[in-house]
């Protein structure tokens, strides 16, 4: 007898360092709790909607909106604390670009389509975080499509055309709609909302808690 299955939503973007840090705090809990009952799906939150299309220079862009330099360099001393406790080892040094990610977020959703999400998402992540790719360039995309086996041809023409870009922009916007402003949230079962790069231990509880409330089948 296995426990149904509990649907885990989470909302993202690729170039968010606390969505990348939470996903690899949620990844630690369901490595311990491998029975773990959830079945998840990411969906797409940009943080910069309004971001240009050939993205920006990005220290220019923390600059601007952290109010210069030193409320950058504050900005984001938190987020390699938290990174390295997670067991990330992030290159921020060397980030030189902030892109506009609505179209990584279509590969996301495509990717969803061939079951390949989940290794979409690590794979953007670590490619923006780690390696300083440029995950607003269609050949970057095309070439991580094909590092977990999806066709990069096929990406590179979709990529090229307007396919979902509507699409991804509508469930952006209804993801404001209903009140989410800051990602990672994740949403169990449709109806308790979780902000935050929570840690490893709520998730674990989080568990605990669903394996004595939901029924077996």
């Amino acid at each position: 007898m296995t426990a149904s299955p509990v649907q885990l939503d989470i909302l993202s973007d690729p170039i968010c360092p606390w969505c990348y840090i939470g996903k690899a705090n949620l990844e630690a809990a369901l490595a311990a709790e491998p029975d773990h009952p959830f079945a998840i799906q990411w969906h797409p939150f940009q943080l910069n909607p309004d971001m240009p299309a050939g993205g920006m220079d990005r220290q220019a862009y923390l600059q601007a909106k952290f109010g210069g330099a030193e409320g950058a360099t504050r900005a984001y001393a938190p987020v390699a604390e938290h990174a390295k406790a997670a067991g990330l080892n992030l290159d921020l040094d060397g980030i030189s670009r902030t892109p506009n990610t609505l179209d990584a977020h279509r590969l996301i959703h495509w990717a969803g389509i061939e079951q390949r999400q989940h290794q979409a998402v690590t794979a953007l992540f670590e490619a923006y975080f780690v390696h300083s790719r440029d995950i607003g360039d269609n050949e970057v995309l095309a070439d991580i499509a094909d590092s977990i086996g999806m066709d990069a041809s096929v990406v590179m023409r979709l990529l090229a055309s307007d396919a979902d870009r509507d699409d991804i922009a509508k469930r952006d916007t209804q993801a404001r709609e209903m009140g989410v402003q800051s990602v990672p949230t994740f949403i169990v079962a449709g109806k308790h909302a979780v902000q935050g790069a929570q840690p490893a231990e709520l998730w674990r509880k989080v568990i605990a808690e669903l394996r004595e409330s939901i029924p077996s089948d």
